[in-house]
């Protein structure tokens, strides 16, 4: 149940406008790169922020050709057709029909099974289901082995051979830092726990089931991030979805950005607030947003809302695009508003020191009022974390769902994310952490830098090591991650309805783990897969300067 009046003690006092308004970063030219420019550099198609940023931000969306969205539009509806067909001939029993139907003696009831909806599965993602769901044998780190599997009713089904595929270059899992291991401190660490605690809890948080091992995790949790006080929970979807209704409500207001994760999507419409969606990364929609709900307040009453909720990500896993984090915060304080950051894919992999978006932009965490992450990607765990102030952590460990009735963290897993943060934080006595966050960097700008030399759109941000490769047309989406498998490596492809119809993808996940071989063997791949299946769309290339001596900076734009 929602209580307000705490609630808004939680979020704490309301921040005073500093008198600072987000800049506008103006429109996208072409579509292609939006950012920020280093002092007295000339950039094409660069927006300036004002004074905002204190590093380069750039980012690339470039524009999908014409001939290839037309393209794809024939392809879906060549295959919408096919699946119309299908369908009738399933319905006459001309072809065998696979998927759940209502039995005949039940036509006259309510259907459980809703044909249409289901149509997409049965015609289209059938055919390249074999792309998704692949088991694994091994740790998901650098390298995995895979179980081989067969369909012999086109992918209805699947046959599992009895072969492992050995070594297959793992450019999927989010192991951002490299701790998903087998051995080493973090393994080492782990087993021990889990012969002196054992593998369960067994109860809730506030019953039987708060372990030394907790508390020295938030505490360590909080020194981390920089604020006052954390709380872990034991799965990061549900720390999303089950604090967001304990923070706001009724006659509250929450301002989304329409590329947040299902997560948070999830936690708005439980919560019972009302919801209005901004532009991706837009903050002129969002402004606009905000000045509405301040002039017109609550719908019919006019009432002033009780609190302005702002939802964003730190690096979106979709798009591999940063938010701009300096100007929400502008925005935020200018307008009175709370800020409820998501860095699940941030946290480790950015910032000098893995910190985060926060540390990334050089900002205050104290800027954030609710900072949530996980411990699944850069951390090689489970679970989630809520961080900012003690008031805050308070109220949520008495009134969030996860707090009161998930049961704790695994005593192993915790002491898994104790021991890899404090390799992060150098609290180990190693440079170990702060090598890994680096060679990330490292292999993020190298990966990017080659795939988009090859002639590859690719979108997000260059430093994200989020790696979006655009496929477009829905044949190609199963022929890549086919290929990719032929030639040892393991990719996600990504199509609708997870991202736009004309927007299907190949998702790279980049590491720490991965050596420059390693990567180098990849894009040598991708180049031939590329050329395979005419996927280098793009019509701007980065190439170098030739005339001055090499390095990753030393990149224009060119045109063809």
């Amino acid at each position: 149940m929602e209580r307000p009046d705490r609630a808004a003690a939680a979020l704490g006092a309301q921040p005073r406008a500093n008198g600072c308004s987000g800049a506008a970063h103006g429109a996208l030219r072409n579509g292609y790169v939006r950012g920020l420019p280093a002092p007295d550099t000339q950039i094409n198609h660069i927006v300036h922020n004002g004074g905002l940023y204190k590093r380069p931000f750039n980012e690339a969306f470039e524009e999908t050709p014409m001939l290839v969205a037309v393209l794809t539009y024939v392809g879906y509806g060549v295959l919408t057709l096919f699946g119309y067909l299908r369908d009738f001939m399933r319905q006459w029993k001309i072809e065998k029909c696979h998927n759940a139907t209502e039995r005949e003696e039940q036509k006259d009831f309510v259907p459980l099974y809703q044909d249409f909806e289901n149509f997409y599965t049965r015609n289209l993602y059938m055919r390249i289901r074999d792309s998704w769901n692949r088991p694994i044998c091994s740790v998901p780190g650098a390298k995995v082995d895979m179980m081989e599997r067969v369909s012999h009713d086109y992918n209805w089904t699947f046959t599992y051979t009895g072969r492992v595929i050995k070594d297959v270059i793992n450019m999927s899992s989010y192991n951002y830092l490299g701790f998903a291991q087998k051995a080493g401190t973090c393994q080492e660490a782990a087993a021990k726990v889990l012969s002196q605690y054992g593998a369960g809890v067994c109860s809730t948080r506030q019953e039987m089931g708060n372990l030394d091992k907790h508390e020295e995790l938030e505490k360590l949790v909080a020194r981390f991030l920089g604020v006052e006080s954390a709380m872990a929970y034991g799965m990061g979807f549900a720390t999303n979805s089950m604090n967001i209704p304990a923070l706001v409500g009724k006659g509250c207001l929450i301002l989304s950005d329409e590329l947040n994760h299902a997560s948070l999507v999830l936690g708005a419409r439980l919560s019972g607030a009302t919801i209005r969606i901004f532009k991706h990364n837009n903050m002129q929609s969002l402004e606009k947003l905000l000045k509405d709900a301040i002039v017109h307040g609550q719908p019919r009453t006019r009432r002033p809302w009780k609190k302005i909720l702002i939802l964003v990500e730190g690096v979106y896993s979709m798009e591999g695009s940063i938010v701009r984090l300096p100007e929400v915060i502008a925005l935020k304080k200018k307008y009175k508003s709370y800020l409820y950051l998501d860095e699940a894919h941030s946290i480790g992999a950015l910032g000098p020191s893995g910190r985060g978006v926060v540390e990334y932009f050089g900002l205050s965490p104290e800027d954030v009022d609710v900072m949530m992450g996980t411990f699944t990607k850069s951390f090689g765990a489970a679970g989630g974390y809520i961080g900012g102030k003690k008031e805050l952590i308070d109220y949520l460990r008495t009134y969030s769902h996860s707090a009161v009735y998930a049961t704790s963290l695994s005593p192993p897993v915790v002491e898994q994310i104790i021991t890899s943060m404090k390799c992060v934080m150098g609290e180990d006595g190693t440079t170990v952490g702060k090598a890994r966050v680096q060679q990330l960097a490292e292999n993020t700008r190298y990966f990017r830098r080659r795939l988009k030399e090859m002639g590859f759109i690719i979108y997000g941000n260059e430093e994200s090591p989020v790696v979006p490769l655009m496929l477009y047309m829905p044949a190609k989406i199963g022929a890549f991650g086919r290929e990719m498998l032929k030639r040892n490596i393991g990719v996600v492809v990504v199509g609708f309805p997870a991202t736009p119809i004309i927007e299907s993808r190949a998702r790279f996940c980049l590491s720490a783990a991965h050596t420059r071989e390693m990567l180098d063997t990849v894009l040598k791949e991708i180049n031939e897969v590329g050329d395979l299946l005419q996927l280098k769309y793009s019509r701007h290339r980065l190439v170098p300067l030739l005339d001055r001596p090499f390095d990753e900076t030393t990149y224009e734009e060119t045109e063809d």
